[in-house]
């Protein structure tokens, strides 16, 4: 499997933004989640938004012309989308705990076949907990995603049976993408939407070691 084709992070956040419907107010988490805000459609009408206060959020700017005032949660340069407003960062959470919100995508250390979220600490007594508004977004969201490679940097399945590490909400994901595939999160179990090149079914329940039904 070392040869393997791997989407690349700009090809899965291209992958994630495809999928946001239009009109949808998304929170985008920090880390990898952060590269949707670059490649969503042109003509659709998507409103990120942020913890720290910020409504109307854009991609990226250009090198060179970042502004250190205007920062995601993430403390990233991003840009203002016309018509976009600040506010308090308590608001900020009163958005995301009160269902405004109708996606969030978060990155993750695992997730469970029943869509458990474990994301703010890997349980290490040397590890820092990074928490933020992580909880409140997986549950406050009307739609949860997680956008992670499949396999950790140890060659571990992310996807697991059973969490392992302190939960940040339970039953939450109801989407899964990774760089080697794009699940469902069904009432059944891990439902297969779509698979990188090269790769069979069989061969991505090998390395996620956990079962997963196809088409």
């Amino acid at each position: 499997m070392e040869n393997l084709r791997r989407w690349s992070r700009d090809e899965m956040a291209a992958r994630v933004a495809a999928d946001i419907p239009d009109g949808a107010v998304v929170n985008l988490g920090i880390g990898m989640p952060t590269l949707v805000a670059n490649h969503l459609p042109e003509g659709r009408e998507i409103v990120l938004h942020t913890e720290n206060g910020l409504l109307g959020m854009g991609p990226a700017p250009a090198k060179g012309h970042e502004d250190r005032d205007l920062i995601n949660a993430g403390k990233q340069p991003v840009t203002l989308l016309p018509g976009a407003s600040f506010f308090h960062h308590a608001d900020a959470f009163a958005m995301m705990r009160g269902g405004h919100l109708d996606v969030c995508v978060l990155g993750a250390f695992q997730v469970s076949v029943s869509g458990d979220l474990a994301n703010w600490h890997t349980g290490a007594a040397d590890a820092i907990p990074a928490v933020g508004g992580a909880m409140d977004l997986a549950i406050g969201a009307k739609s949860t995603c997680v956008m992670m490679p499949m396999l950790s940097k140890t060659g571990e399945s992310k996807i697991v049976e059973r969490c392992s590490y302190p939960l940040t909400a339970a039953s939450c994901v109801s989407r899964i993408y990774t760089d080697l595939a794009v699940l469902d999160v069904a009432a059944g179990g891990l439902r297969l939407r779509e698979l990188v090149p090269g790769l069979d079914l069989d061969g991505l329940r090998g390395l996620a070691g956990v079962p997963i039904d196809g088409d």
